[in-house]
């Protein structure tokens, strides 16, 4: 039987639609929809900086890809901007019609356009006149010479004028320039004097449209409007090259990123035609590069809205918690010796997690510490935790992956201050990522005999900022044979040849074998009548050979539910799809868990870990993930996932035609899953704490020695 995909790109532009619903609904806080807003152009800024640019290249000649014709990347660019543009319609109608009117209706005026109210005029005169003026530089654009290079992802303004006392149809007469908006030295958006209860904001981009006759006197201005450029981005490493290769390597290519090939060219799409086609013919612009945008671009900035009105609707997300049981007098080391920790981000705090490190600082027992940095946070308390460390005689390894996209040059300059530190760094692997998020602790006693030594493992970065906005899990665990896999796979990361793996599963591996093995255990049980249940949760899906397994599976009669936020490249509702459900769900935090569930005939097998089923994680990256192996856990686990599949608030369907169809059911209680889990586990926290109150009465009282 021949199978079917949806097309990886158009999969993930259906998941950034998505995010943008979340600023149609009126039932979230008026901010948290204007950040929405924010994070979908961001989204889609990205997705051209290296996709579409990866598409470009491929269909110019530039570059070739086994899976990738030139005809079929045109056809594909074609399809990417017929669905962009649609989803900036929804954008426009969104921002213009509900984000506007509610910023009003909370007394925050908006300006849109460079006319302003009359008791405003002064003020922005002598703003722009003290504030931008003295950092403008207008360039002037001729067909003939250009001499501005329009850099990566900067707004300007192209400006056309004409000399004063001559007529406007003498070519000779009509000049261009461009200037680019200085909002590193001024912000982005500017707050007016307030007037009878109102608060006033006004684009910077808008006050300079507004003082065009100081800039160019003698002229008159006919016409301006917002262009910007995205450039592509991707950094490709030779797969030959060394270690030392790798850092010169991207140390170069990081500094001409900024100068990359243009992947699009954005322009206000009020823009005349003659306009548009001299600054085409300008910078020698491919008019496939061309991306109609509305009258402010950059709106990923608006997550930098500044809210004059205090009172205005805003958005409010559970405080990370802190586990009753993980007081700040107790010791995780004492706590995973007893039993495996599961800690649920950013539900709960992160602070678990440095604190398991700061504990490993200053055991005297700890002798070595072992860690993967894929995204390394500024002004980090790890990484100043894992120096300390060193300067306490431990050992510290750290695992630094260099070729994490947009954080190569901080993972660097971390990278060499902990190398200063004394701390043993492993530099990225030639033609591999490394995306595994795994930290060990390993400790002897004082006659240099192995002691409980601990592994962590977690389905997101060790990054402070990250742990506050993605919802992660990740588990502690002190089982000798997780913790010795995990040695072995720090061991392969500096050279160790054919390494072995006992629990932990590892792409390049193990890890495909045993999915085959838990697919096709389901597959079994289905032909036996005894069901067949499979739960996936992940940030996407894309490989074809594990879908086809999906399939498989589905046609043997297991039932079937995929949790994936972003690419599905699994077409559900199809005769060999029947029994596959895909749910998506976007809220207050970005999911990112990786989840798996296998029912195993009433006995489920569950596992977390680092990878998604896109062919990079599977094949072109190092991952580890973990069995659950507690049973309260598993529990806990299988709570979260039928939690996340009841969500009737935030959840949507993803149908055979890539629609996001809201689950609605007015019979059933309302479910939003994130806030409901935070309750899930502030209960369960509480009857730990009982728990642990209970088991210490009977310590006291010699009963449980």
């Amino acid at each position: 039987m021949r199978y079917n995909y949806f097309k990886r790109d158009i999969s993930w532009l259906s998941f950034n639609y998505r995010v943008l619903l979340e600023a149609d609904d009126d039932r979230l806080p008026l901010y948290e929809r204007i950040n929405f807003i924010s994070i979908y152009s961001s989204n889609l800024e990205e997705f051209y900086k290296i996709r579409v640019a990866d598409h470009k290249a491929i269909a110019s000649g530039i570059a070739r890809n086994d899976e990738e014709t030139m005809q079929s990347a045109t056809e594909l660019l074609q399809e990417i901007s017929n669905e962009v543009n649609r989803q900036l319609e929804d954008r426009v109608r969104i921002y213009e019609h509900k984000i506007l009117p509610g910023l009003q209706k909370n007394h925050i005026i908006f300006y849109q356009s460079r006319n302003v109210e009359p008791f405003h005029r002064q003020f922005v005169r002598d703003f722009f006149r003290e504030e931008i003026f003295p950092f403008l530089q207008p360039v002037p654009v001729s067909k003939d010479k250009v001499v501005s290079f329009l850099r990566d992802n900067r707004l300007y303004l192209a400006v056309r004028l004409f000399k004063r006392n001559t007529p406007k149809d003498d070519p000779e007469c009509v000049q261009y320039f461009v200037m680019k908006t200085p909002y590193s030295k001024v912000p982005r958006f500017i707050e007016l004097p307030g007037r009878k209860g109102n608060y006033y904001l006004m684009f910077i981009e808008d006050i300079i449209k507004s003082n065009l006759d100081m800039i160019f006197p003698g002229y008159i201005v006919d016409c301006s409007y917002c262009i910007k450029i995205s450039r592509d981005a991707d950094i490709l490493i030779d797969d030959n090259d060394s270690h030392t290769d790798i850092v010169e390597t991207i140390k170069k290519k990081v500094k001409k990123r900024k100068i990359g090939a243009v992947s699009r060219f954005v322009y206000d799409r009020h823009i005349p035609g003659d306009f548009l086609n001299f600054l085409v013919d300008a910078f020698n612009i491919n008019p496939h590069e061309l991306v109609p945008g509305d009258k402010h671009l950059n709106l990923e900035d608006l997550r930098m809205l500044p809210n004059p009105n205090k009172t205005a609707d805003w958005s409010e997300k559970p405080a990370p918690m802190k586990l009753a049981c993980l007081n700040s007098k107790e010791s995780i080391f004492r706590y995973v010796a007893k039993k495996d920790l599961m800690i649920h981000y950013p539900y709960h705090s992160f602070g678990h997690f440095t604190h398991f490190l700061y504990e490993a600082a200053h055991d005297p027992l700890t002798r070595e510490i072992m860690i993967t940095q894929y995204r390394v946070a500024e002004n980090s308390v790890i990484i100043n935790t894992l120096m300390a460390a060193a300067r306490n005689g431990k050992k510290v390894t750290v695992f630094v992956e260099l070729k994490a996209r947009f954080d190569e040059e901080n993972n660097l300059a971390t990278a060499e201050m902990m190398k200063a530190s004394g701390i043993n760094i492993i530099y990225s692997i030639p033609g591999l990522k490394v995306h595994a998020k795994v930290a060990l602790v390993l400790r002897r006693n004082d006659k240099g005999e192995p002691a409980r030594s601990y592994a962590h493992i977690s389905t997101g970065n060790f990054n402070e900022k990250t742990a506050g906005i993605y919802a992660d899990v990740s588990l502690f665990t002190s089982d000798k044979v997780i913790v010795d896999d995990l040695h072995n796979l720090f061991l392969a990361l500096q050279g160790k040849k054919n390494p072995e793996f006992k629990r932990l599963l590892v792409t390049r591996f193990n890890l495909i074998p045993q999915l085959e093995k838990l697919i096709g255990d389901e597959i079994d049980l289905a032909r036996k009548g005894k069901g067949g249940r499979i739960i996936l949760k992940m940030n996407a899906l894309q490989d074809t050979i594990m879908i086809d397994r999906l399939y498989e599976a589905s046609q043997q009669g297991v039932k079937i539910d995929l949790i994936i936020r972003g690419i599905c490249c699994l077409i559900p509702g199809q005769p060999y799809s029947e029994n596959i459900r895909v749910t998506r769900i976007v809220d207050s935090f970005l999911e990112h868990a990786r989840v798996w569930y296998f029912g195993n005939g009433g006995h489920p097998k569950i596992f977390l870990g680092s990878p998604d089923w896109m062919r990079r994680n599977l094949y072109r990256r190092i991952e580890a993930v973990v069995p659950i192996l507690d049973p309260s856990l598993r529990q806990e686990m299988t709570d979260m996932l039928d939690i996340q599949l009841s969500d009737n608030r935030k959840a949507c369907f993803v149908d055979d035609k890539l629609r996001n169809i809201f689950k609605k059911d007015p019979a059933l209680p309302p479910v939003r899953a994130q806030y409901t889990f935070y309750e899930y586990l502030s209960n369960a926290s509480r009857g730990k704490e009982t728990e642990k109150e209970a088991e210490e009465a009977e310590e006291r009282k010699g009963l449980n020695i």
